[in-house]
């Protein structure tokens, strides 16, 4: 996955626990990637412009409060998003969007995707209601995430035999499972490298790898059994935990601070804006909040 200027000094500046990084830093990082500087002066003066960065008197620049941070470090509680499953569903049946308001088609694709939703009829999504919160929880991160306030989100009971079946298979439990034991496979190798390899390469093999894992992780519907294995995500997210302190000290002394002032590694946003495989892309949600 390669960073765009304006993902990556998000990243990096959503990383540092206290205090400023300075521009020095974060053209050093961009080097490794080959983003020219013009670009990472060019989106921090954006990034400033649009109150997402504050510039200091020194020069140097830090996340400006209320931004991304909790967004960014999610991954980590998603296996406490979910609660045992009764057997239960919440569905989402809204009018159609007019194609031609393609953003708003494309926030309410994306905030659907990013709750696990599946389509079982036109215009009736589907996920199973096993999120802490319930329906209402439901509810409200949906339209917060973008989809239309006229929206009826409800809770659904009673299926006919022939619907659940048909709602259960939406998802491909198999494919996660193998997706899970790639990545926990991916993060061990890369763990067993790191130590061995040149600095500039094991800082950009532990962005990549740690975003790639990051962003499954953020990317994964929460089903419960048995339409997928709960754990695997668990696992997953233990094994990130151990290579995320991996990334924080390839990572400390080129950002010019120790690892313990980083709360994560820089892999974090990288992931969570990055577009994967047949999904839609968070880039403009991140990028341009609501």
């Amino acid at each position: 996955m390669q960073p765009t200027a304006k993902s990556l000094v998000l990243d990096l500046l959503t990383t540092v626990r206290r205090g400023s990084v300075s521009v020095r830093s974060l053209i050093r990082a961009a080097d490794l990637f080959g983003i020219a500087d013009n670009s990472i002066r060019v989106a921090l003066a954006r990034l400033v412009g649009d109150g997402l960065v504050l510039r200091d008197a020194r020069g140097q620049y830090r996340l400006a409060r209320g931004s991304f941070s909790e967004h960014v470090r999610s991954w980590r509680r998603q296996p406490d998003r979910v609660r045992e499953w009764a057997g239960g569903w919440v569905a989402v049946h809204s009018a159609a969007v007019p194609r031609a308001d393609t953003r708003q088609v494309r926030r309410r694709e994306r905030a659907l995707r990013h709750l696990g939703f599946r389509t079982l009829r036109p215009g009736f999504e589907i996920r199973p209601d096993n999120l802490v919160g319930g329906v209402a929880a439901v509810r409200d991160e949906l339209f917060d995430l973008g989809v239309e306030a006229s929206a009826l989100v409800v809770e659904v009971g009673g299926l006919s035999d022939a619907d659940t079946d048909a709602a259960m298979s939406l998802w491909d439990g198999e494919a996660l499972a193998r997706g899970y034991r790639e990545t926990l496979d991916a993060l061990a190798a890369s763990a067993g490298r790191l130590g061995g390899l040149p600095r500039a390469q094991a800082m950009i093999e532990s962005f990549r790898i740690g975003g790639a894992a990051i962003a499954r992780v953020l990317l994964d519907p929460l089903l419960p059994a048995p339409i997928a294995d709960p754990d695997a995500l668990c696992q997953v997210v233990e094994r990130m935990r151990e290579y995320d302190l991996l990334g924080r000290e390839t990572w400390s002394g080129w950002m010019d601070v120790d690892s313990d002032e980083l709360t994560h590694s820089p892999a974090d946003l990288h992931a969570w804006v990055a577009e994967a495989p047949g999904r839609s892309t968070q880039r403009d949600t991140l990028e341009n909040p609501r």
